[in-house]
């Protein structure tokens, strides 16, 4: 099995014994807390029960939107790979399981987190992934007072909206100094962009190229306030993640805004694709990031040929054109 399947079967039997009302309530916690823009002063994963939730709720969404952001990254780093990897504000560890999905194969990974029973059942999960086998996972206030061992990859997923301002930067600023590369993931909202795009310009004063999304390293050409860059990633829903979500369907969409930065050299893609593509009769409207920095609506008919077929199979947050193109 690939990871998303290994650790949907992981998964599985996470809620056994724990009352549907129970769970349900954690999970509305949970999701006024993932959404909201209140930093807190305590731990959001209390106990098992929270933990549960919190796992069968979060961890697919999760997993699936670090993995997006992580393969946007390696495209852009064909010859790199990681052999030290931290997870600041790790939880349950769904972006260690990322990071194994994107660069399979054993390596140094530590899970830092100031919820307890949320890296017990992360210790617990990971035993199904192979690559998570010499994973450790250590308790840690993630605030100003964080000091980190260098590595070679720093995520921090779904984090930034748990911490005050001054702490956001210090945070961005610890793992900068640690990492050759960090990988910051936002929920997909405008105050999940703003987060990331305060991160992007740390990162850069640091001396950060832009992997991705962006095909440069200059301002972001959204005018503040008028829109935001955030992308979807489609995450399939198990029976345990239909009942702990209350839906009916096989399937959800993820909204997550994210950047990628390095110290390596980049080949950033020459444009991305920044909202879902428009098929309508005989072509295909592309919303295109590019490199001047500038945001351009393309058109792609048939007139183009291999192009316009290609533009019928593009997707939000994919590169354009194609490397084939």
């Amino acid at each position: 099995m690939n990871a998303a399947d290994t650790l949907r079967s992981a998964l599985a039997g996470l809620l056994d014994g724990l009352p549907p009302r129970q769970a349900g309530q954690a999970v509305e916690r949970l999701i006024a807390t993932y959404r909201g823009a209140t930093p807190t002063h305590a731990p959001i994963l209390r106990d098992r029960a929270d933990v549960a939730a919190y796992a069968a709720y979060r961890m697919p969404a999760t997993f699936e939107a670090v993995h997006e952001a992580l393969a946007a990254f390696a495209a852009a780093v064909p010859d790199w790979t990681p052999t030290a990897h931290t997870d600041l504000g790790g939880g349950t560890g769904a972006a260690a399981w990322a990071v194994t999905a994107t660069w399979p194969g054993e390596r140094r990974v530590t899970v830092l987190d100031w919820a307890e029973p949320a890296l017990a059942l992360g210790r617990e999960l990971a035993t199904a992934n192979p690559d998570l086998g010499k994973a450790e996972w250590h308790r840690t206030r993630i605030g100003p007072a964080l000091s980190l061992d260098r590595t070679d990859l720093v995520t921090v997923s779904y984090v930034l909206n748990e911490l005050t301002a001054p702490d956001r930067a210090a945070l961005v600023d610890t793992a900068a100094d640690a990492a050759q590369a960090v990988v910051i993931v936002e929920p997909g909202t405008p105050d999940g962009y703003a987060r990331v795009i305060e991160a992007r310009d740390r990162l850069i004063t640091a001396g950060f190229r832009i992997a991705a999304p962006c095909p440069h390293s200059a301002v972001c050409p959204i005018v503040p306030g008028t829109d935001w860059c955030h992308f979807s990633a489609r995450v399939s829903r198990s029976s345990l993640h239909r009942q702990v979500k209350g839906g009916s369907l096989a399937y959800e969409d993820e909204k997550f805004s994210y950047v990628a930065a390095t110290r390596q050299p980049v080949t950033p893609a020459p444009a991305r694709v920044v909202r879902k593509p428009q098929i309508r009769k005989g072509q295909v409207l592309l919303d295109l990031c590019e490199t001047d920095p500038a945001l351009r609506r393309a058109t792609v008919t048939k007139r183009h040929g291999d192009l316009y077929r290609a533009a019928r199979d593009t997707t939000w947050g994919a590169p354009w054109p194609p490397a084939d193109h």
